[in-house]
């Protein structure tokens, strides 16, 4: 095993869920507080970062907190150690504990929050519910000697190009002939300098996202034999990578929307939820956005659901909800809870795929304000 620094475990993280994903306006993801630029052994995953957090990061000998919701949401115009805010900063900051917040980008992540609440309530046939994120689809054209065509595909499918869905090494080969004459100062791999030469070649064709754009080719110009490759990169109307916010999906079974309630409680781990509607109505089709989804109400009801969850549900949206038809199940925002494991999870094996020495300490401290009574 390899002992490792904040920055590698981050980039582990942010292979998963990257900032990119982001999708609020001026979203305060990424390192908070302290530095990456150092050992870290125990990293605690929180939903919230408050000073009984802090303790209990201390506590736990942890050099790296991973969070949820940033411990700092708005621009500071000072900081105080009179005040809690302060205080928590100073905290952490003279332990030298690090905090990281992956915010909206961590809900959108496949495997992320709303992924995490989807499975909680076993949503099968899932979908987006609001895309936020995807990514033009290229094609590289390139043509290459026959007998290298082989070892050029397979360098481009271990850099991730021709990956079409469940099918990975997508290719398209077309037999041709290539013609040119190389000048003088050139080193051909086949012909001669100052001869027209005629080459038996393929032309190979695959698709991948712009994003690994700069890694296709590095590997196609790595593994071609010629001095000059031809090749083209075309843009395509196609999108691909295409992620967002929220899940629908549908229950296992038809229940009512008072079973509904009730098996979000069971499920969720929450005591008391609010509901708009017909408690006798039978529900099937879940639209669900974690945190506050007050804004999807109308894409929670294009997509054809029967109910909608999601926290922090205000009045008025509530109102307009039932106007249009649509339930809702506020459980609240605690809900979100569920990265807890599931981060500490996810990061674990992927660290142990690669050999990391690093622990992940799931957080024990219960962050939500309010009591039901």
């Amino acid at each position: 095993m390899k002992a490792v620094n904040g920055q590698e475990i981050i980039k582990v993280f942010e292979s998963w869920s990257p900032k990119k994903l982001a999708c609020m306006d001026n979203d305060p993801i990424g390192l908070a507080i302290g530095t990456l630029n150092k050992p870290v052994h125990k990293v605690l995953v929180t939903l919230d970062v408050n000073e009984a957090v802090a303790n209990e990061a201390i506590d736990q000998g942890c050099e790296l907190i991973i969070a949820h919701h940033p411990p700092i949401f708005r621009r500071l115009a000072n900081i105080r150690t009179d005040n809690p805010a302060g205080r928590l900063y100073e905290k952490l900051i003279k332990h030298d504990i690090a905090v990281y917040a992956a915010h909206t980008n961590l809900d959108v992540a496949e495997g992320g929050v709303n992924d995490l609440l989807a499975d909680a309530l076993q949503l099968e046939s899932r979908t987006i519910l609001e895309e936020t994120y995807s990514e033009n689809l290229l094609k590289l054209v390139v043509f290459i000697p026959t007998a290298q065509a082989e070892h050029l595909r397979a360098a481009l499918a271990k850099a991730g190009a021709g990956r079409l869905g469940d099918y990975d090494a997508c290719s398209y080969t077309t037999i041709g002939e290539g013609r040119f004459r190389a000048l003088a100062g050139a080193n051909p791999f086949v012909g001669a300098v100052d001869e027209l030469h005629v080459e038996e070649e393929v032309k190979v064709e695959v698709v991948f996202p712009e994003a690994i754009k700069n890694r296709v080719l590095k590997a196609m110009l790595h593994s071609h034999p010629y001095e000059e490759p031809a090749y083209d990169i075309i843009r395509l109307e196609q999108q691909t990578n295409i992620m967002g916010l929220g899940r629908v999906g549908d229950l296992t079974e038809e229940m009512t929307l008072q079973q509904f309630a009730n098996y979000v409680k069971q499920q969720l781990d929450v005591p008391a939820v609010r509901v708009v509607g017909d408690l006798q109505s039978t529900v099937r089709k879940v639209a669900l956005v974690g945190g506050d989804g007050n804004k999807y109400i109308y894409a929670a009801k294009r997509a054809g659901a029967d109910v909608f969850l999601t926290g922090d549900m205000y009045f008025h949206t509530a109102q307009d909800a039932q106007a249009i038809g649509l339930q809702i199940v506020d459980p609240g925002h605690h809900v979100e809870k569920v990265m807890i494991a599931g981060v500490a999870k996810k990061m674990a094996t992927m660290c142990e795929e690669k050999k990391y020495l690093v622990e992940f300490v799931q957080s024990a401290i219960h962050t939500e304000p309010f009591l039901f009574v």
